[in-house]
């Protein structure tokens, strides 16, 4: 191998490290020269209320989609009951509604002002309880978030197969105790997979908390550099919420790391399913339906409600550029990540090095951090390297922060691995024998890359690129604190309309969210179909 060719990877590959460290470097550095004043004015009327908040809607989260996920997925993956097939594939439609919209339905249905709740006053005279409260957004947060509990858990009881349930109940277990006893341990794993996950998409949510003014570490860094003007108190707050996501980040590596043992592998034939009749049929049914209405139906249903209500007078030429500016930034932000994604995967297949693994990962770290934080950690570099170039070239504005080029490096750090996913699993499927071919004919470098694994790697490249859109679409603190002025997506149009508490008018660009966020959940619901058939 020559030195261009041993080069060459780490050239491509140490510019996509820079991208992803470089936010979270700076804002840690923040740790290092802590400001005193700062953090005294922050301990005082700060941390305490975000500590508190933060603590007590991740408990609850965990709690709620382990029992709401696990529940389904045993009823859904281990039992046959009534319209089985239908809620094992439906219950995951949630996915494809972002937080926030099922946050701002739900307030809109059941605040105090809310038509329900409106309705049930003047016929009734009775009041229902208060929605907007931390229970109220533990219960949207549950419901937006259980299928990464219900994912994993249901894969897991699937796979335990025919010959595990049939020894259990050999040994005169009920079926009560078939679960409690064996399929739940062996399960343990995947669940405390599916529910760290749930946990650190809660300790990066911003959308859902900032409609139900329940301020928690991500809405403390948005007020602290928007409403107190302080970057640094911003910094300070970010920093800490790192090491919060980077312990649950641990914990969810290192379960996935030990999550083989969960399952006896592939069962030989198709799993043994307990039949349910009578009211145990009937239970798990109204369970089912129960969780896929409040999930899913009632908002969807919302949505398209209030959407055709203000049609005729919203639907106008601002929505055009919302649209418009949700699709470049989208189309742009996809295309970005996925090429940076390939060429991430190209490198480490073609320098199989310890080193060269470790910087791939680290480039893929970004997902799990917070939208607000990497918001953060790239707007302060960008603003130092603006002072500078406005200090040498005596410039009026600044050149990089506040442009598109900066909301396009803050969604690299954070998207990145959406995209790496699917084109790693694609490249590891093209044998190694493959390689070995276009190199004896010369076929070496980019020129492999371009003429042999581009075209095979084409549905893997598509499908990443598909994600990383949808993702982008409806991603919403990042667009929201680094966008050049005026610049409104359809996710911003959302925010700034649940704000001023106008639901109905929050539902045409929440509808069009939902629609594209639906593909990747097809998509989804089509693999795990193709894996259990």
């Amino acid at each position: 191998m020559s030195r261009t060719e041993r080069v060459a990877p780490w050239l491509a590959v140490l510019p996509i490290v820079v991208i992803t460290a470089v936010p979270v470097l700076v804002v840690l550095a923040s740790l290092a020269q802590p400001d005193r004043a700062v953090w005294s004015h922050l301990w005082q009327h700060v941390m305490p209320e975000l500590i508190v908040n933060t603590f007590w809607l991740v408990l609850g989260v965990a709690v709620g989609v382990t029992a709401i996920g696990v529940t389904l997925a045993w009823i859904t993956g281990a039992c046959e009951f009534p319209a089985r097939r239908f809620f094992s594939w439906a219950l995951m439609l949630p996915l494809a509604l972002p937080a926030y919209v099922t946050a701002f339905v739900w307030l809109g249905t059941f605040d105090a002002t809310g038509a329900l709740a409106s309705w049930l006053r003047a016929s009734t005279g009775m009041s229902l309880p208060p929605i907007r409260s931390r229970g109220g957004v533990i219960l949207v947060m549950v419901l937006a978030l259980y299928p990464y509990v219900y994912l994993t858990a249901r894969a897991a009881f699937v796979s335990q197969g025919r010959s595990l349930l049939e020894a259990a109940q050999s040994m005169g277990m009920a079926r009560w105790q078939v679960f409690w006893r064996v399929s739940l341990p062996m399960a343990r794993p995947a669940i405390a997979v599916g529910m760290l996950l749930a946990v650190m998409e809660t300790l990066a949510d911003f959308g859902t908390v900032a409609v139900f003014n329940y301020d928690t570490f991500t809405t403390g860094i948005y007020k602290a550099w928007f409403a107190l003007f302080s970057l640094p108190a911003a910094a300070q707050l970010a920093s800490v919420l790192v090491i919060i996501v980077a312990i649950a980040a641990l914990l969810e590596g290192r379960l996935r790391a030990r999550r083989d043992y969960s399952t006896s592998g592939r069962p030989a034939a198709a799993p043994a399913r307990i039949i349910l009749r009578g009211w145990h049929a009937g239970v798990a049914f109204a369970w089912a339906s129960l969780v896929f209405g409040l999930a899913f139906v009632l908002p969807i249903s919302r949505i398209l409600v209030w959407a055709a209500g203000v049609w005729a007078r919203d639907a106008d030429q601002r929505y055009l550029g919302f649209a418009w500016h949700s699709l470049v930034l989208a189309g742009m932000g996809a295309l970005l990540i996925t090429t940076l994604a390939l060429a991430l995967a190209y490198a480490e297949r073609v320098r199989p090095s310890a080193a060269m693994r470790a910087s791939v990962r680290l480039s893929a770290l970004g997902y799990a951090l917070p939208g607000t934080v990497l918001a953060v950690g790239v707007f302060v570099p960008l603003a130092w390297l603006d002072n500078r170039i406005i200090e040498l070239f005596g410039l009026a504005a600044p050149l990089i922060g506040g442009t598109l080029a900066a909301m396009l490096l803050a969604y690299c750090a954070r998207f990145l691995a959406v995209a790496f996913g699917p084109v790693n699993a694609g490249l590891i499927r093209i044998s190694r024998s493959v390689d070995e071919a276009a190199q004896s004919l010369g076929v070496v470098g980019p020129r492999r890359l371009w003429r042999i694994h581009l075209p095979l790697l084409r549905s893997s490249v598509l499908a990443a690129a598909a994600i990383g859109f949808v993702e982008l679409m409806k991603e919403l603190p990042i667009t929201l604190m680094t966008r050049p002025f005026g610049w409104e997506t359809l996710a911003v149009r959302v925010f700034e309309m649940t704000s001023e508490g106008e639901w109905d008018r929050a539902a045409l660009p929440a509808a069009a969210i939902v629609v594209v966020g639906l593909l990747p959940v097809m998509l989804l619901i089509r693999s795990t179909s193709h894996a259990e058939a």
